[in-house]
C-alpha cells in the first residue's frame, strides 16, 4: 500500500522520558503577591487623586463694640514756641546757653548786645552841628524875649479890659469899644500861648542838635543791651551762637516748655471731614509700652500739597491733639518727636461683628463663605463700618456663624472643607 493511503501520525513535542510538571504553591502565591501590590499601586493613585477637604482657619461672628479710627503718622510739638532776636544792631557776645538747657522767666540772661557805636563826624558836620546848636540856642532865647513882650502886652491889654469892664458900668464906653477891647486882650492871651509852645519846640531841635553833636564818640562803657528768657522752661535750638554783628530782628535761638506738647498729624482731606474736636485720640508708637490719650484740639481749614513717598500727590490737613494726663515716661518726649496718632471718628457699644479677613468682594457685593457641616456656604453679607480688623455687618449673618478667614482661592460654594488645628 502506498504511502498516502495511511493518515499522518502527530510527531510529538516533548521527549518521551519529560514528564509534564503541575503548578506548585509557590507559584501561586507569586502571583498573588504580585496582583496584590498592583491593586495597591491603583489604590493609591485613586487615593491621590480623590478631592480632600481643604484645610481653613474660621472665626465666629459676635457681637460687640467697634471704634473706626484714623490712623496717620504725626509729631509732637511745643504749643509755644519763643524766637528770642536782636532787638539793636551791635555786637553780640557769646552765646553760652546750650539745646536742653533750663531757663527762667525774666530771670536767666541769654544774649548781651554792645550796641553799635555812632559814625564818627568829618571836621565840615562837626561844624555843621556846632552852628546848629548856636542857632538853635539863639532861637530859644529869641523865643523867651518875644514870649516876655507878648506877656506885657497880655498885662496891658488886660488892665485896659478891666477898666471898660468898670466904666461899662455907668455906660459912658460904646459897645464898639468894648467889644475891642476884649478881642485885643484874647489875641494877647493867644500870642502868649503860641510862643510858649514854641519855646517847647525849639528846646526838643537844640536837644536833637546837640545829640548830633555828640555822635562820634562811640557808646558809654557799660552800656549794654541784656536779653533775657521770655517764659520758663529749656532752649530747643541755639541760632546763632558765635559772637558776631547783628542787625535788629536777627533769630538768635529758641526757648519754650517741653512739657507744654501738642501733637501735629498730617491727615488725608477726606479723612479729615470727619474728624471734629473734641474727638478722642491715641496716641501710638510714642516709646512707651501704653498708648497716650489725647482729644482733638482743632482741624486747621486749609488743607496743602505733599507728595508721599510713592509719587502721588495728596492734600491734607493738620490736625491739632492735646494730651491728656500723660504719665512721667512721656516727658521725655520733645520736639519734633515722630508719634502714630489714631483719631476716633466713630463708635458703636454694640453691632454684629466678623473678622474682616472673612469677607471679600465678588463685583459690587460682600461674600463669606459659612463652615457648615464640614462644607464651605457662600454668602452675599451687607457690612457696614470697619476698623481695619473687625466690621459691622448689617445683614447675611447671624451671631455665632462660623466663617472661614482668608478662604484659598481653591474653596467655592460647597467645597468640602475642614478647620485647622
Amino acid at each position: 500500500m502506498s504511502d498516502s493511503a495511511h493518515p499522518a501520525t502527530p510527531v510529538p513535542t516533548t521527549a518521551p522520558w519529560e514528564v509534564r510538571r503541575r503548578p506548585g504553591s509557590r507559584h501561586l502565591l507569586r502571583r498573588g503577591l504580585t496582583l496584590l501590590v498592583v491593586t495597591a499601586l491603583l489604590g493609591l493613585v485613586v487615593w491621590g487623586f480623590w478631592p480632600k477637604p481643604v484645610l481653613v482657619e474660621t472665626a465666629v461672628v459676635a457681637r460687640g463694640p467697634l471704634t473706626v479710627r484714623v490712623s496717620e503718622e504725626g509729631k509732637t510739638r511745643i504749643r509755644n514756641r519763643y524766637v528770642v532776636a536782636a532787638s539793636v544792631a551791635g555786637r553780640m557776645r557769646r552765646v553760652p546757653l546750650k539745646a536742653g538747657d533750663e531757663v527762667t522767666a525774666g530771670e536767666t540772661l541769654l544774649v548781651v548786645i554792645e550796641p553799635a557805636a555812632a559814625p564818627l563826624l568829618d571836621d565840615r558836620s562837626r561844624e555843621q552841628a556846632v552852628a546848629a546848636v548856636a542857632m538853635n540856642e539863639a532861637a530859644g532865647k529869641q523865643a523867651s524875649e518875644a514870649l516876655a513882650a507878648a506877656q506885657a502886652a497880655l498885662e496891658l491889654a488886660e488892665a485896659d479890659r478891666e477898666r471898660v469892664r468898670s466904666v461899662q458900668r455907668t455906660g459912658t464906653v460904646s459897645q464898639a469899644d468894648r467889644d475891642r477891647v476884649e478881642g485885643e486882650a484874647a489875641i494877647k492871651a493867644a500870642e502868649v500861648r503860641a510862643l510858649e509852645f514854641s519855646i517847647q519846640v525849639n528846646e526838643f531841635r537844640l536837644a536833637q542838635a546837640r545829640a548830633v553833636l555828640a555822635r562820634g564818640s562811640g557808646s558809654a562803657a557799660g552800656e549794654l543791651v541784656e536779653i533775657r528768657s521770655p517764659v520758663s522752661g529749656r532752649v530747643l535750638k541755639v541760632i546763632q551762637e558765635s559772637e558776631m554783628v547783628v542787625i535788629p530782628g536777627q533769630p538768635i535761638l529758641e526757648v519754650g516748655d517741653p512739657a507744654d506738647l501738642e501733637i501735629e498729624a498730617e491727615i488725608l482731606s477726606r479723612d479729615a471731614v470727619t474728624i471734629h474736636p473734641g474727638d478722642s485720640v491715641d496716641i501710638e508708637q510714642w516709646g512707651g509700652e501704653a498708648p497716650l490719650k489725647g482729644r482733638v484740639r482743632r482741624v486747621e481749614p486749609a488743607a496743602f500739597t505733599k507728595i508721599s513717598a510713592l509719587g502721588v500727590e495728596e492734600q491734607r490737613v493738620i490736625v491739632l491733639c492735646d494730651l491728656i494726663d500723660p504719665p512721667e515716661a512721656a516727658r521725655r518726649l520733645g520736639d519734633r518727636y515722630r508719634v502714630e496718632a489714631r483719631v476716633a471718628v466713630w463708635h458703636a457699644d454694640d453691632v454684629l461683628l466678623a473678622p474682616a479677613g472673612a469677607l471679600f468682594r465678588e463685583g459690587n457685593l460682600w461674600r463669606t463663605f459659612v463652615f457648615q457641616d464640614g462644607r464651605a456656604t457662600a454668602r452675599t453679607v451687607t457690612a457696614g463700618h470697619s476698623d481695619g480688623n473687625l466690621t459691622e455687618i448689617a445683614s447675611g449673618l447671624a451671631e455665632g456663624d462660623e466663617l472661614l478667614l482668608h478662604p484659598p482661592d481653591t474653596v467655592s460654594d460647597g467645597t468640602a472643607v475642614t478647620r485647622g488645628r
